[in-house]
Protein backbone atom coordinates (compact mmCIF):
# COMPACT_ATOMS: atom_id res chain seq x y z
CA UNK A 1 0.00 0.00 0.00
CA UNK A 2 1.32 3.36 -0.72
CA UNK A 3 0.07 6.20 1.44
CA UNK A 4 0.62 9.80 1.57
CA UNK A 5 1.19 11.93 4.41
CA UNK A 6 0.31 15.83 5.26
CA UNK A 7 2.21 16.96 7.51
CA UNK A 8 3.63 20.24 8.00
CA UNK A 9 7.60 19.16 8.75
CA UNK A 10 9.58 21.10 11.36
CA UNK A 11 12.70 19.10 12.05
CA UNK A 12 13.43 20.25 15.55
CA UNK A 13 9.75 20.02 17.12
CA UNK A 14 6.78 18.66 16.60
CA UNK A 15 6.19 14.84 14.78
CA UNK A 16 9.41 15.03 12.47
CA UNK A 17 10.27 11.78 14.21
CA UNK A 18 7.17 9.92 13.78
CA UNK A 19 6.97 10.54 9.43
CA UNK A 20 10.67 9.87 9.64
CA UNK A 21 10.32 6.41 11.47
CA UNK A 22 6.60 5.34 9.51
CA UNK A 23 8.70 5.35 6.19
CA UNK A 24 11.36 3.01 7.73
CA UNK A 25 8.33 0.80 9.00
CA UNK A 26 6.22 0.65 5.66
CA UNK A 27 9.83 -0.63 3.87
CA UNK A 28 9.98 -2.81 6.12
CA UNK A 29 6.16 -4.60 6.02
CA UNK A 30 6.36 -4.10 2.30
CA UNK A 31 4.27 -0.37 2.26
CA UNK A 32 5.57 2.69 1.07
CA UNK A 33 5.43 6.22 3.10
CA UNK A 34 5.99 9.61 1.38
CA UNK A 35 5.08 12.86 2.48
CA UNK A 36 3.14 15.10 -0.07
CA UNK A 37 5.51 17.92 -1.46
CA UNK A 38 8.51 18.65 -3.50
CA UNK A 39 10.74 15.37 -3.93
CA UNK A 40 14.26 17.28 -3.25
CA UNK A 41 13.28 18.42 0.39
CA UNK A 42 15.81 17.62 3.04
CA UNK A 43 15.73 13.79 4.47
CA UNK A 44 12.06 13.20 4.20
CA UNK A 45 10.67 11.13 1.38
CA UNK A 46 8.27 13.97 -0.38
CA UNK A 47 6.50 13.25 -3.31
CA UNK A 48 3.45 14.88 -5.08
CA UNK A 49 2.40 12.23 -6.59
CA UNK A 50 -1.03 11.45 -6.13
CA UNK A 51 -2.10 9.08 -8.95
CA UNK A 52 -0.81 6.04 -7.70
CA UNK A 53 -1.69 6.28 -3.92
CA UNK A 54 -3.86 4.19 -1.98
CA UNK A 55 -4.32 6.32 0.73
CA UNK A 56 -3.90 9.92 2.26
CA UNK A 57 -3.56 10.65 5.79
CA UNK A 58 -3.75 14.09 7.04
CA UNK A 59 -1.64 14.46 10.07
CA UNK A 60 -3.10 17.87 11.83
CA UNK A 61 -0.34 19.51 13.63
CA UNK A 62 0.42 23.44 13.37
CA UNK A 63 -2.20 23.97 10.73
CA UNK A 64 -5.05 22.82 8.07
CA UNK A 65 -2.27 24.70 5.75
CA UNK A 66 -0.26 22.39 3.83
CA UNK A 67 4.00 23.40 3.80
CA UNK A 68 4.78 22.96 0.22
CA UNK A 69 2.35 23.59 -2.21
CA UNK A 70 -0.75 25.68 -3.54
CA UNK A 71 -4.78 26.17 -2.64
CA UNK A 72 -5.71 23.47 -5.63
CA UNK A 73 -3.33 20.45 -3.91
CA UNK A 74 -6.00 19.30 -1.53
CA UNK A 75 -8.47 19.15 -4.08
CA UNK A 76 -6.59 17.15 -5.62
CA UNK A 77 -5.88 14.46 -3.49
CA UNK A 78 -9.23 14.41 -2.68
CA UNK A 79 -10.09 13.95 -6.55
CA UNK A 80 -7.55 11.38 -6.75
CA UNK A 81 -8.34 9.10 -3.55
CA UNK A 82 -11.59 8.23 -2.59
CA UNK A 83 -12.81 9.42 0.72
CA UNK A 84 -13.17 6.12 2.44
CA UNK A 85 -9.34 5.77 1.75
CA UNK A 86 -8.70 9.17 3.35
CA UNK A 87 -7.71 9.43 7.34
CA UNK A 88 -7.64 12.71 9.55
CA UNK A 89 -5.61 12.36 12.54
CA UNK A 90 -5.42 15.10 15.37
CA UNK A 91 -2.45 15.45 16.89
CA UNK A 92 -3.72 18.69 18.84
CA UNK A 93 -7.11 17.65 20.15
CA UNK A 94 -8.37 20.60 17.76
CA UNK A 95 -11.36 18.01 16.60
CA UNK A 96 -13.75 18.79 19.69
CA UNK A 97 -15.75 21.76 20.99
CA UNK A 98 -13.51 24.93 22.12
CA UNK A 99 -11.47 23.94 25.34
CA UNK A 100 -9.53 26.12 27.82
CA UNK A 101 -7.53 24.77 30.69
CA UNK A 102 -5.80 26.61 33.05
CA UNK A 103 -4.86 29.02 30.01
CA UNK A 104 -4.20 26.50 27.27
CA UNK A 105 -6.73 26.12 24.91
CA UNK A 106 -7.59 24.24 21.80
CA UNK A 107 -9.52 27.36 19.59
CA UNK A 108 -9.56 30.69 20.14
CA UNK A 109 -13.26 30.59 19.90
CA UNK A 110 -16.53 28.34 19.21
CA UNK A 111 -16.43 29.76 15.91
CA UNK A 112 -12.82 28.29 14.84
CA UNK A 113 -13.72 24.98 16.03
CA UNK A 114 -16.65 24.42 14.28
CA UNK A 115 -14.63 26.05 11.43
CA UNK A 116 -11.74 23.36 12.25
CA UNK A 117 -14.28 20.48 12.55
CA UNK A 118 -15.66 21.52 9.53
CA UNK A 119 -12.37 21.51 7.33
CA UNK A 120 -11.57 17.67 8.85
CA UNK A 121 -15.23 16.45 8.17
CA UNK A 122 -14.96 17.52 4.50
CA UNK A 123 -11.93 15.25 4.33
CA UNK A 124 -12.98 12.08 5.61
CA UNK A 125 -15.53 10.37 7.80
CA UNK A 126 -12.65 8.51 9.47
CA UNK A 127 -11.48 10.66 12.23
CA UNK A 128 -8.86 9.82 14.90
CA UNK A 129 -6.93 11.28 17.93
CA UNK A 130 -3.71 10.35 19.99
CA UNK A 131 -5.78 9.49 22.65
CA UNK A 132 -7.34 6.65 24.02
CA UNK A 133 -10.66 8.76 25.26
CA UNK A 134 -11.64 10.97 22.50
CA UNK A 135 -14.56 13.02 23.60
CA UNK A 136 -16.21 13.23 20.56
CA UNK A 137 -18.15 9.68 19.86
CA UNK A 138 -17.22 9.59 16.11
CA UNK A 139 -13.35 10.13 16.89
CA UNK A 140 -11.70 6.97 16.99
CA UNK A 141 -8.41 6.37 18.96
CA UNK A 142 -4.98 5.90 17.16
CA UNK A 143 -2.08 6.90 18.81
CA UNK A 144 0.06 7.68 16.10
CA UNK A 145 2.82 8.33 18.02
CA UNK A 146 5.36 4.95 18.34
CA UNK A 147 8.53 3.82 19.85
CA UNK A 148 10.98 2.74 17.95
CA UNK A 149 13.00 -0.22 19.53
CA UNK A 150 16.07 0.56 17.99
CA UNK A 151 16.38 3.83 20.13
CA UNK A 152 16.84 2.15 23.16
CA UNK A 153 20.09 3.71 24.43
CA UNK A 154 22.09 1.47 27.46
CA UNK A 155 21.71 3.13 30.96
CA UNK A 156 24.68 4.37 32.04
CA UNK A 157 24.68 7.08 34.68
CA UNK A 158 28.54 7.53 35.08
CA UNK A 159 30.03 10.94 33.77
CA UNK A 160 26.85 12.83 33.21
CA UNK A 161 27.18 16.38 32.46
CA UNK A 162 23.71 17.27 34.12
CA UNK A 163 21.07 16.10 36.98
CA UNK A 164 18.40 17.10 35.09
CA UNK A 165 18.09 17.63 31.85
CA UNK A 166 14.66 18.75 29.61
CA UNK A 167 14.33 18.78 25.92
CA UNK A 168 11.73 20.79 24.45
CA UNK A 169 10.17 23.49 23.43
CA UNK A 170 8.15 26.12 26.07
CA UNK A 171 4.91 25.49 24.26
CA UNK A 172 2.35 26.57 27.11
CA UNK A 173 4.99 24.44 29.36
CA UNK A 174 6.24 26.71 31.97
CA UNK A 175 3.72 26.09 34.60
CA UNK A 176 4.76 22.29 34.20
CA UNK A 177 8.16 22.83 34.34
CA UNK A 178 8.49 25.32 36.83
CA UNK A 179 6.93 22.74 39.67
CA UNK A 180 9.32 20.53 38.72
CA UNK A 181 11.88 23.16 39.16
CA UNK A 182 10.54 23.97 42.44
CA UNK A 183 10.65 20.20 43.53
CA UNK A 184 14.66 20.12 42.58
CA UNK A 185 15.41 23.07 44.39
CA UNK A 186 14.35 20.91 47.46
CA UNK A 187 17.23 18.46 46.48
CA UNK A 188 20.69 18.65 47.75
CA UNK A 189 23.16 18.16 45.15
CA UNK A 190 21.00 17.61 42.24
CA UNK A 191 23.98 18.88 39.73
CA UNK A 192 24.16 21.12 37.03
CA UNK A 193 20.70 21.60 35.02
CA UNK A 194 20.31 22.13 31.33
CA UNK A 195 17.25 23.29 29.20
CA UNK A 196 17.27 22.66 24.91
CA UNK A 197 14.46 24.29 23.35
CA UNK A 198 12.79 27.53 22.28
CA UNK A 199 10.93 30.07 24.22
CA UNK A 200 12.38 29.01 27.82
CA UNK A 201 14.66 32.26 28.61
CA UNK A 202 13.55 34.64 25.95
CA UNK A 203 10.89 35.29 23.64
CA UNK A 204 10.10 32.39 20.90
CA UNK A 205 10.72 32.54 17.50
CA UNK A 206 6.79 32.18 16.91
CA UNK A 207 5.86 34.29 19.39
CA UNK A 208 3.53 37.23 18.26
CA UNK A 209 0.58 39.32 19.72
CA UNK A 210 -2.30 36.67 18.11
CA UNK A 211 -1.04 33.91 20.45
CA UNK A 212 -1.97 33.92 24.14
CA UNK A 213 0.80 35.27 26.62
CA UNK A 214 0.55 31.28 28.71
CA UNK A 215 1.64 29.87 25.01
CA UNK A 216 5.08 31.11 25.95
CA UNK A 217 5.09 32.48 29.44
CA UNK A 218 8.46 32.00 31.30
CA UNK A 219 10.84 33.05 34.01
CA UNK A 220 14.49 34.12 32.64
CA UNK A 221 15.37 35.71 35.97
CA UNK A 222 13.95 32.44 37.96
CA UNK A 223 15.85 30.02 35.57
CA UNK A 224 18.90 32.42 35.68
CA UNK A 225 18.79 31.90 39.86
CA UNK A 226 18.75 28.33 39.80
CA UNK A 227 21.49 28.17 37.51
CA UNK A 228 19.61 26.10 34.37
CA UNK A 229 21.84 26.37 31.07
CA UNK A 230 19.86 26.76 28.65
CA UNK A 231 20.38 26.34 25.06
CA UNK A 232 18.74 25.99 21.48
CA UNK A 233 16.47 23.26 20.06
CA UNK A 234 18.16 20.20 18.50
CA UNK A 235 17.01 18.35 15.46
CA UNK A 236 14.39 15.54 15.68
CA UNK A 237 17.05 12.59 15.55
CA UNK A 238 19.30 14.28 18.08
CA UNK A 239 16.71 14.43 20.66
CA UNK A 240 17.28 11.12 22.49
CA UNK A 241 21.47 11.67 22.75
CA UNK A 242 20.34 15.15 24.18
CA UNK A 243 18.38 13.74 26.72
CA UNK A 244 20.54 11.30 27.79
CA UNK A 245 22.69 14.10 29.28
CA UNK A 246 20.94 14.05 32.48
CA UNK A 247 20.55 11.65 35.09
CA UNK A 248 16.67 12.35 34.78
CA UNK A 249 14.78 13.90 32.47
CA UNK A 250 11.17 15.28 33.28
CA UNK A 251 7.99 14.03 30.83
CA UNK A 252 5.44 17.35 31.09
CA UNK A 253 2.39 17.69 29.35
CA UNK A 254 1.00 21.43 28.44
CA UNK A 255 -2.60 21.48 30.36
CA UNK A 256 -4.45 20.76 27.44
CA UNK A 257 -2.79 17.68 26.28
CA UNK A 258 -3.41 16.31 30.21
CA UNK A 259 -6.51 17.21 30.29
CA UNK A 260 -7.13 15.12 26.83
CA UNK A 261 -4.67 12.34 27.71
CA UNK A 262 -2.92 12.85 24.31
CA UNK A 263 0.23 11.28 23.48
CA UNK A 264 2.79 13.25 21.86
CA UNK A 265 6.18 12.16 20.58
CA UNK A 266 7.76 12.54 23.51
CA UNK A 267 5.64 10.04 25.26
CA UNK A 268 7.95 7.39 23.91
CA UNK A 269 11.46 9.15 22.90
CA UNK A 270 12.17 9.69 26.48
CA UNK A 271 12.04 6.30 27.67
CA UNK A 272 14.69 5.22 24.77
CA UNK A 273 17.17 7.80 26.13
CA UNK A 274 19.80 7.07 28.60
CA UNK A 275 18.14 8.36 31.72
CA UNK A 276 15.49 8.22 33.91
CA UNK A 277 12.19 9.44 32.63
CA UNK A 278 9.93 11.16 35.76
CA UNK A 279 6.54 11.82 34.72
CA UNK A 280 4.80 14.78 35.85
CA UNK A 281 1.57 13.33 34.97
CA UNK A 282 -1.58 11.21 35.89
CA UNK A 283 -0.41 8.09 37.55
CA UNK A 284 -3.68 6.35 35.73
CA UNK A 285 -2.49 7.76 32.61
CA UNK A 286 1.19 6.47 32.99
CA UNK A 287 0.25 3.39 33.84
CA UNK A 288 -1.90 2.95 30.73
CA UNK A 289 0.44 4.12 28.38
CA UNK A 290 3.34 2.66 30.33
CA UNK A 291 2.94 -0.10 32.34
CA UNK A 292 2.07 -0.78 36.00
CA UNK A 293 5.59 -0.38 37.29
CA UNK A 294 5.89 3.09 35.56
CA UNK A 295 3.94 4.43 38.38
CA UNK A 296 7.51 4.43 40.87
CA UNK A 297 8.08 7.27 38.31
CA UNK A 298 5.28 9.41 38.77
CA UNK A 299 6.10 12.83 40.85
CA UNK A 300 2.94 12.89 42.67
CA UNK A 301 1.57 13.38 46.16
CA UNK A 302 2.96 16.21 48.76
CA UNK A 303 6.64 15.32 48.44
CA UNK A 304 7.70 15.23 44.49
CA UNK A 305 11.47 15.70 45.76
CA UNK A 306 11.53 13.03 47.66
CA UNK A 307 11.48 10.89 44.66
CA UNK A 308 14.11 13.66 42.89
CA UNK A 309 16.21 12.64 45.76
CA UNK A 310 16.35 8.81 45.12
CA UNK A 311 17.08 8.93 41.64
CA UNK A 312 19.63 11.29 41.82
CA UNK A 313 21.32 8.99 44.37
CA UNK A 314 20.72 5.34 43.17
CA UNK A 315 19.47 5.93 39.62
CA UNK A 316 20.61 2.44 38.32
CA UNK A 317 17.65 0.78 41.01
CA UNK A 318 15.19 2.84 38.36
CA UNK A 319 17.01 1.66 35.66
CA UNK A 320 15.19 -1.68 36.05
CA UNK A 321 11.89 0.40 35.24
CA UNK A 322 13.19 1.34 32.21
CA UNK A 323 14.17 -1.48 30.97
CA UNK A 324 10.25 -2.84 31.68
CA UNK A 325 8.82 -0.01 30.24
CA UNK A 326 10.83 -0.36 27.23
CA UNK A 327 9.92 -4.16 27.18
CA UNK A 328 6.07 -2.60 26.79
CA UNK A 329 6.57 -0.02 24.74
CA UNK A 330 8.52 -2.63 22.25
CA UNK A 331 5.35 -5.01 22.47
CA UNK A 332 2.72 -2.88 22.18
CA UNK A 333 3.50 0.54 21.10
CA UNK A 334 6.24 0.00 17.99
CA UNK A 335 5.81 1.63 14.39
CA UNK A 336 5.33 -1.54 13.08
CA UNK A 337 2.53 -2.34 15.39
CA UNK A 338 0.67 1.43 14.45
CA UNK A 339 1.07 1.18 10.99
CA UNK A 340 -0.72 -1.81 10.90
CA UNK A 341 -3.66 -0.31 12.88
CA UNK A 342 -3.55 2.67 10.12
CA UNK A 343 -4.24 -0.03 7.39
CA UNK A 344 -6.48 -1.57 9.28
CA UNK A 345 -8.38 2.06 9.55
CA UNK A 346 -7.80 2.72 6.09
CA UNK A 347 -9.41 -0.85 4.95
CA UNK A 348 -12.54 -0.74 6.82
Amino acid sequence: MRLIFVHWVYEDRGSAQDLYNYREAASQLGHEVVIYGPPELSSFHYSLEVSDTDAVVFVVEWTTQLQYGDQLDWLRMVAKVPRHRRVVIDCDGKYNDAISVVGDYNHADAAASRDWIAVCDSLSDKICQATLHPLRPNVRPFLFHAYNPAWAVPLDFRDKRYGMFYVGNNWFRWHQLRRILEAVERVRAVGPIGITGHGWDRPAPWTNDSISPDAYANDPEYLQRMGVTVTPPVRFNQVIASMGNGVFTPVIYRPLFERLQLVTCRTFETPAANTIPLFGLDSDFVEETYGQRARDLVLGGEHPEALIREVIQRPTLYAEIVEEIRRELSEKHSYAVRLRELVRIIEE
